[in-house]
């Protein structure tokens, strides 16, 4: 399975990997975007299975990438790791078609169990 880890921090990029390789997915190909607009690219040449992305970036948000990776008809599972914790955030998540969204700081266990029913 091929992930794409969506972050403009690289610190927080390596934690969901490693994360990540704590879970049941732990043979992951990972490839890396530091914001929404890079993150389009990597969509059209790495065609990976998952995206998990940070909500709050520069140049293209999350959920501004999200939006437009939707209108181009793409299906890709995709879940938000973010700060953002609000019902009005979790709302327009789930409306624009993320599968979850997790906040930080999350534990193995968390994003095991938000992965397991997109993954499936």
């Amino acid at each position: 399975m091929k992930v794409l880890i969506v972050d403009d921090s690289k610190a927080m990029r390596m934690i969901v990997k490693r994360t990540l390789a704590r879970t049941d997915l732990d043979r992951c190909e990972v490839v890396e975007a530091e914001n929404g607009a890079e993150a389009l690219t990597k969509i059209e040449s790495e065609h990976p299975d998952l995206v998990l992305c940070d909500w709050n970036m520069p140049e293209m948000s999350g959920i501004e990438f999200l939006k437009q990776l939707r209108e181009s008809g793409s299906h890709v599972p995709f879940g938000f790791i973010t700060s953002e914790s609000g019902d009005d955030t979790r709302h327009l998540a789930l409306e624009t078609g993320a599968q979850f969204i997790i906040t930080k700081p999350f534990t193995p266990e968390s994003l095991n169990a938000a992965l397991m029913p997109c993954v499936s």
